[in-house]
């Protein structure tokens, strides 16, 4: 029962002490040049938010030794009320003294409680499972007092059409974004294929459960439920109580209903063992978020066009501005004969040469939904593609390099062999990357920074270990800079034996790390037993040379003239780009040769009349016959400078 608002001491010490940071002016008068855009904005005031304050609530390396000792020795209770403070302030407050009496605590026989209030409502602490212990337990951490989640809008899924195109900041682009090709995207699918797999545990997961609560759906593992069973789900009133409101209601009119039928939830997948066992790949189609939410689109939309100052009627550009693609982990299981793959961090960034070693392995651990481990993807698969691997890659090594787009992988999985953490890395990037400034991902920068490090080769058992293919990895200067704009203690989320995998177990990091290496090898053979390395671009072809021989012409990964292969000005004036070009331009040749001449002959035949006219065809035709002509100009290909040009190899 509350009793009016009562002040604890402690908040009013905590506000004591946020206030003397302010007026001692640390930044001011403590902080040190940085090397980043900061140094270019205001320095922070009185009269500033009390979300700047939060940066000198933090130990770090570009503030004094004097700065550091007094926020290291800050309560935590201090930085946690901050946050509370932050989430709710408005300009309007005032001196602290105006609105300290907004929080308060409830008066408990006669003494002062302990759950802050805030305008007489609880300030609630929401938490986020971050994998699992060793003994299958969740890993669960506070987040912030101010966080808010974002709101995620899935377009695609495993099938997308992409393309390059130039772009300027006049086009409406995003002030952040370089000027330059950039890639867009686009899905032609109605429906994304889910494997919702924490759907198992009711409530947890509210969108599929919302989706098997809507008609119209298709399921796949999932087991028939009868009436008869729904209702025992039901009279379970504990459990059943678990399900999130539009699951119930949706079992509970099932079972209402009369007849013969059967029901699907999303905590019971299909029995597939005889004690019981289900089904550890349940899948569903669901409709793609931004067609069946209309609202979130628009709001989307609208949100950009003002943020940018766009004018109603020009499109809002939405280029691809972050490649971070999830990497599938496993420990060693001997028994099943799968080697470690658990070799990654939360993490990587890897530079082109290691990023397209991956890429022509597409190597994943072991999967819910397939037997074991091995390559595995889209350019593995035949049917997905009736183009040569090859074509594809070359075309992708240049988009790459035309958008100059650095790619960072998250872990699934597993990290390290002791580290299960399945999708839970994965579902958290959006939320981090959402929250960095476009210029905070620059790898340059992170790595100026030390919020990443270099992964170097090593000996072990006496045989060379060549981790340096990894890449870079995040350090707990990234986690504690970034995942701390999430989580209230971030340092705990990730120790130092997930950011190092090879601290668990050195042996099974060297066995994943050949794996690795191995596994390279054996895919990269492939392309000189097929013939198609003559038809690798340059720096493909040399990379392909290392993964099979160890070097190309005498030269290594870590050379410069093979890294330099993969300069992006070094590939923009190279011959092998020039004639891609050209193919480009023939290509669209032939393509207005064969409209124009179609268009010819159908408005040549006077039984259609009445439908060239009602088409427009003669106006249509001049188009064609116009861009036929502009194709063949002999300036043509260069104007198609900053695109992906065509494959030569296709003609």
């Amino acid at each position: 029962m509350s009793v009016g608002p009562v002040i604890i001491p402690q908040f009013q010490e905590t506000m004591k002490r946020v206030r003397e940071v302010v007026e001692r002016s640390y930044w001011n008068r403590h902080h040190k040049p940085r090397k980043t855009p900061e140094t270019s904005r205001p320095l922070l005031d009185q009269k500033r938010s009390i979300g700047s304050i939060l940066h000198l609530l933090a130990p770090h390396p570009d503030f004094t030794d004097e700065h550091n000792a007094y926020v290291a020795a800050l309560p935590p209770e201090v930085i946690e009320m901050v946050l509370v403070v932050k989430r709710h302030y408005k300009p309007g407050w005032g001196d602290w003294e105006n609105w300290a009496h907004l929080f308060s605590v409830d008066v408990i026989d006669g003494a002062p409680g302990y759950e802050v209030k805030f305008e007489n409502k609880h300030v609630m602490t929401r938490y986020l499972r971050v994998g699992f212990t060793a003994d299958g337990l969740w890993r669960t951490f506070r987040l912030r007092k101010d966080f808010l989640p974002c709101v995620k809008q899935q377009r695609e899924d495993d099938i997308t059409a992409s393309t390059i195109l130039p772009v300027t900041h006049a086009d409406g682009l995003h002030p952040q974004l370089p000027e330059g090709p950039a890639k867009f995207v686009a899905n032609c699918e109605y429906r994304l294929f889910q494997r919702p797999d924490d759907a198992v545990h009711r409530g947890y997961d509210k969108t599929t459960e919302r989706d098997f609560s809507s008609p119209g759906n298709f399921f796949s593992n999932y087991e028939p439920i009868s009436r008869e069973t729904a209702r025992e789900i039901v009279d379970d009133a504990v459990r059943f109580d678990e399900f999130t409101a539009p699951m119930q209601d949706t079992i509970t009119a099932f079972v209402k209903a009369k007849g013969p039928g059967f029901i699907v939830s999303s905590a019971h997948p299909r029995v597939v063992g005889p004690k019981g066992e289900r089904s550890e790949n349940p899948r569903y189609l669901q409709i793609r978020p931004d067609l069946d939410d209309g609202r979130g689109e628009y709001l989307a939309e609208i949100g950009m066009r003002l943020y940018r100052r766009v004018p109603v009627g020009r499109p809002v550009l939405a280029p691809v501005n972050a490649t971070i693609p999830g990497r599938r982990n496993n420990p060693p299981d001997a028994a099943r004969g799968i080697r470690a793959l658990a070799v990654y961090g939360p993490i990587h960034y890897q530079e082109l040469p290691e990023l397209f070693m991956d890429f022509v392995a597409s190597l994943t651990g072991k999967s819910p939904s397939t037997t074991g481990a091995g390559s595995e993807g889209a350019l593995t698969k035949g049917p997905f593609n009736a183009l040569l691997p090859v074509v594809d890659l070359n075309a992708a090594l240049l988009s790459f390099v035309l958008t100059r787009q650095p790619c960072f992988t998250s872990a699934a999985g597993y990290i390290g062999p002791n580290f299960r953490v399945d999708h839970d890395i994965s579902l958290i990037i959006p939320e981090i990357w959402s929250r960095m400034h476009i210029w905070e991902r620059d790898p340059a920068w992170l790595r100026a920074e030390g919020m990443l490090e270099k992964i170097d080769d090593f000996e072990f058992d006496g045989r060379p270990v060549l981790a340096s293919r990894l890449g870079f990895r995040i350090t707990g200067k990234f986690v504690d800079r970034f995942f701390g704009r999430m989580f209230s203690e971030p340092a705990s989320v990730f120790g130092d034996d997930m950011l190092r995998p090879e601290m668990q177990d050195l042996a099974a990091f060297a066995d994943g790390v050949e794996n690795i290496v191995e596994t390279q090898q054996k895919v990269a053979r492939n392309y000189f037993e097929d013939g198609s390395i003559d038809l690798a671009c340059p720096p493909l072809q040399a990379l392909l040379h290392i993964m099979v021989h160890g070097h190309h012409h005498g030269e290594t990964i870590d050379s410069p003239a093979v890294r330099g292969l993969f300069d992006h000005d070094a590939i923009l004036a190279s011959d092998w780009y020039a004639e891609r070009l050209e193919a480009k331009a023939a290509v669209d040749r032939k393509l207005w040769q064969r409209h124009a001449a179609a268009l010819r002959a159908f408005t040549a035949n006077e039984i259609y009349t009445g439908e060239i006219e009602r088409l427009q065809l003669a106006r249509r035709l001049r188009m064609a016959e116009a861009a036929e002509t502009a194709a063949a100009a002999p300036g043509y290909a260069e104007s198609l400078r900053g695109t992906l040009g065509t494959d030569p190899s296709v003609l």
